[in-house]
């Protein structure tokens, strides 16, 4: 019997045992990706490490190892209802990235798991898999380590590829956890023939990144990969479990204290109601967790995958019978499990509480909207008594409606659920989430040349030319001695910033005795030497010479415009809070654009606070100094850093004044005063809890200030105004007299319906004694307009139809008063028969009610179907 650990211990010794292989600790990413789009989240170890598989960025040691916090949703509904599903949970890693291959990584991998000196665990119930065609990995199981062949499954399914770029066969090793996981007693048979089980449980994924996958072409012909590399993956939360023998992920020290805390708020048994108990716990770790790293719940994107699951977790606690809001009671637990590798969680208490209660209110108020659609729908349901799936699919989707309650609702009320229907909207719902993934999870091709490059070349900060020599040429990535035309150049020195860290590039001349081109643009490689593209007519050839120079007015505007974003950052920081986090910028000479993360709008009032503070640092002219230190000690000087971005040994830190300290390897200005001016001009969401501003600095923002000068000095001539009358009064004058023409021609209006609704009430017809009827016609009619005058008509006439012309479509607007109610007639089936006739669709209330139509060449049948309908002869 193996040691049991907890699950702290299990992750420690993880990291120390790769660390005793040279491998380097790499912090894990934050959940939310930084300036990278093609990810919603970060959802695997590998997740944030693309640029070191593609060759684009070479890490400081080859060797990586990490815990890397991760979120899945796409199997959502199967969390709590398997042992082993999760939307966020820890995957633990290390990384080759042209080191060590095949036989290291799974020696590696056998040494961790089953020596005595690490995990220990028993060697006697380890299954195996490789790829069908991988031959070299079955033999270093089975020659190397000593795997008898009978534990080993040679699969078509373990090889890893998800869009281009590179791929490989894997392995897989397998823990069996008894014959009480096994209530069929099938035992190999569920191993060996891949079938869905909870006996043979994977534990660690070894991927052989070896190949350059190509959409289209067979496996057999993909080309090696000149750099080929490790990716492992072992669910930290899966092997938790088996070392602490507990019977599912659930039952371990990361979840148990959630599962105590619980059952004290509803007053249950974990083990009465085991699926909700581990949707609740799961969900709330994910909550805190995303939270904490800058994630906001909103209607769209990672915001709408929160609020999401938020609802999920609020619905399985009304199933456990705890009433109103709760789950916020549960964020201490997760922080106190969680503070021993992850302390940063404490900072962010106050405020993933508060977003959280808050996000529970507004769902109580969502879940009363949503019943109140499904009433409605059923109201409306002609005599299948079968409430359409796509309506079901937005109860569940929309308003957090779990398909049983739909059911449960519509049974009481006498209805169906077309469950089909639902099935194939909610396929569809996955189907999107498929391709997503597979878009964010694959990589570039690597450019061989580029990536093993390995002449160094320097950039020289402040300095705006320098001769140097040309001592790398490429084409399209790929190694040359000259060209002409279309190419990238590497010098030995360089005034020539590259793109990084939300900074463009510079641009520039290059020039010798023989020619002179401009510097299109600037990017890294892989070892963080510059490369500049150009387009040159003449030939350029390796060593020759040529003067740099960057175009200085570019320069200038742009440093402006970065500093001006640190200033901006700090400034939010101390006006909205310190939950305030950089989630990508973009700067250039032209202006800066800053993304943060942040719960809500900012309020004018804190804008114009944070404007007033920048340009309050401005005057102060704060000295901007740069400085490079280790790591370690830029993090001790409380200088802030990306969550995402992962340093080097040593770092640059710029400091203004005593109120912005950041990593930054970008271009600044020497003195807060050369930024001149800051304008913000405008705040919004950008789709994902995410907030952004942009602003502009020194001559742009006096251009802009002058312009809107301007525009005032234009309104002031056109409403005449006075010298002693400011624009913001004549404009508010002006508004008031318009809402005071507009109150009097609304009154006109309804005055002209009294006379319309009396001039037309004598054109109606009798149906019988008691009920009178009209149809008629009106063109471009307002529809609120029409409404006023179908509600007059109604005080004299039972039924009251009016259809409005428009250029290409149909509007209905019906009306039955209780006596035709009475009898028989419904507002709400008349307009939708005259919207079906004329290609729309629509209805409403009994009494009252809405539709429209599309095709006006129907109208006459329209109107004969209503007569038709309510016994008149057309």
């Amino acid at each position: 019997m193996h040691k049991y650990r907890s699950s702290d211990e299990v992750r420690d010794l993880f990291l120390k045992y790769f660390e005793s292989k040279n491998h380097m600790i790499e912090p894990g990413s934050s959940l939310v990706p930084v300036n990278d789009d093609t990810l919603l989240w970060i959802n695997s170890g590998v997740a944030a490490l693309k640029k070191y598989f593609d060759g684009s960025n070479k890490p400081k040691n080859p060797r990586i190892v990490n815990a890397q916090k991760s979120l899945r949703t796409n199997d959502i509904d199967n969390v709590g209802k398997t042992s082993r599903h999760h939307t966020f949970f820890e995957m633990l890693g290390n990384f080759s990235i042209g080191d060590y291959f095949k036989k290291e990584a799974l020696e590696f991998a056998y040494e961790f798991l089953f020596s005595k000196d690490w995990l220990g665990l028993d060697v006697s119930k380890a299954y195996f898999s490789v790829y069908i065609d991988d031959q070299e990995a079955y033999d270093i199981w089975v020659n190397d380590i000593g795997i008898d062949p009978k534990r080993i499954l040679k699969t078509d399914d373990n090889f890893w590829q998800i869009g281009e770029g590179p791929c490989g066969p894997n392995s897989e090793i397998f823990i069996d956890r008894g014959e009480a996981f096994d209530p069929e007693n099938l035992g190999e048979k569920l191993f060996f023939d891949e079938m869905e089980n909870d006996r043979y449980v994977e534990v660690w994924n070894v991927v052989f990144s070896q190949y350059d996958g190509k959409e289209g072409v067979e496996r057999s012909e993909f080309m090696e990969l000149p750099q080929k590399n490790i990716d492992t993956g072992m669910g930290f939360e899966r092997l938790v479990s088996i070392v602490q023998n507990a019977e599912t992920n659930y039952d371990t020290d990361l979840f148990m204290p959630l599962m105590n805390q619980i059952e004290a708020l509803s007053q249950t048994k974990y083990k009465d109601f085991p699926m909700a108990y581990r949707v609740i716990a799961d969900h709330i770790r994910t909550l805190v967790f995303t939270l904490s790293d800058g994630a906001v719940f909103s209607n769209e994107g990672r915001g709408y995958v929160l609020r999401r699951i938020l609802r999920r977790a609020v619905r399985f606690g009304k199933v456990i019978s705890i009433e109103g809001s709760f789950l916020y009671k549960l964020v201490d637990t997760v922080i106190e499990s969680s503070s021993h590798f992850y302390p940063y969680l404490k900072d962010h208490e106050l405020m993933v509480k508060k977003l959280i209660i808050s996000e529970e209110k507004r769902f109580e108020k969502t879940l009363v909207s949503g019943e109140n659609l499904l009433l409605d729908s059923l109201k409306n349901l002609e005599s299948t008594h079968h409430l359409n799936g796509d309506i079901a699919f937005k109860l569940y989707d929309t308003f957090g409606f779990p398909i049983e309650l739909t059911q449960e609702i519509a049974l009481e009320h006498g209805f169906s659920v077309d469950m089909e229907g639902y099935l194939v909207a909610l396929e569809a719902q996955k189907e999107r989430a498929r391709s997503s993934r597979v878009k964010s999870d694959s990589m570039s091709s690597q450019k061989e040349d580029l990536m093993n490059f390995n002449l160094k070349s320097e950039f020289l900060y402040d300095v705006l030319s320098v001769n140097a020599e040309a001592i790398g040429l490429f084409v399209d990535g790929v190694s040359v001695d000259s060209f002409s035309g279309k190419g990238e150049i590497i010098f030995d020195k360089t005034v020539f910033y590259a793109e990084s860290g939300g900074q463009v590039s510079d641009s520039g001349l290059i020039e010798n005795d023989d020619f002179s081109a401009k510097i299109i643009s600037v990017n890294k490689i892989a070892g963080g030497q510059h490369l500049h593209s150009v387009n040159i007519e003449d030939e350029i050839s390796l060593g020759d010479q040529f003067h740099l120079s960057v175009d200085s007015r570019k320069r200038h505007f742009i440093l402006k415009n970065h500093s001006a974003v640190h200033l901006l950052q700090a400034a939010l920081r101390t006006v909205l809070g310190d939950h305030v986090l950089q989630a990508g910028s973009f700067v250039d000479e032209h202006y800066f654009r800053f993304d943060f993360s942040h719960f809500e709008k900012v309020a004018e009032k804190d804008l114009m606070s944070v404007e007033n503070m920048l340009n309050e640092w401005i005057a102060m002219a704060l000295c901007v100094k740069t400085e490079v230190l280790s790591i370690d000690e830029a993090k001790a000087t409380g200088a802030m850093a990306l969550f995402s971005e992962n340093y080097g040994e040593s770092v640059r830190v710029v400091s203004m004044g005593d109120v912005s300290k950041e990593l930054c390897g970008g271009t600044h200005v020497h003195n807060t005063a050369e930024i001149g001016l800051i304008k913000l001009l405008s705040e919004e969401s950008v789709g994902s809890g995410v907030r952004r501003i942009q602003g502009l600095v020194s001559l742009d923002a006096i251009a802009y200030l002058e312009k809107y000068k301007n525009e005032q000095e234009q309104i002031r001539k056109e409403l005449k105004l006075p010298k002693q009358k400011t624009v913001s009064e004549g404009v508010f004058d002006l508004v008031s007299s318009l809402n005071t023409l507009k109150e009097e021609n609304k009154n006109y209006k309804l005055e002209s319906m009294n006379v319309l609704a009396n001039e037309l009430s004598i054109e109606y017809q009798n149906i019988n004694e008691d009920l009178k009827y009209i149809w008629f016609e009106q063109v471009d009619l307002d529809m609120d307009l029409a409404k006023v005058l179908v509600e007059k008509m109604r005080e004299k006439i039972d039924i009251v139809v009016c259809a409005i012309k428009r250029q290409s479509s149909l509007n209905f607007v019906v009306a039955c008063s209780p006596q035709a109610i009475k009898e028989g007639f419904k507002a709400g089936d008349l307009a939708k028969i005259a919207a079906i006739t004329t290609g729309g669709n629509g209805g409403g209330r009994p009494n009252f009610a809405e539709s429209g139509g599309k095709n006006i060449d129907d109208l006459a049948s329209a109107e004969k179907e209503l007569a038709s309908k309510v016994g008149l002869a057309f």
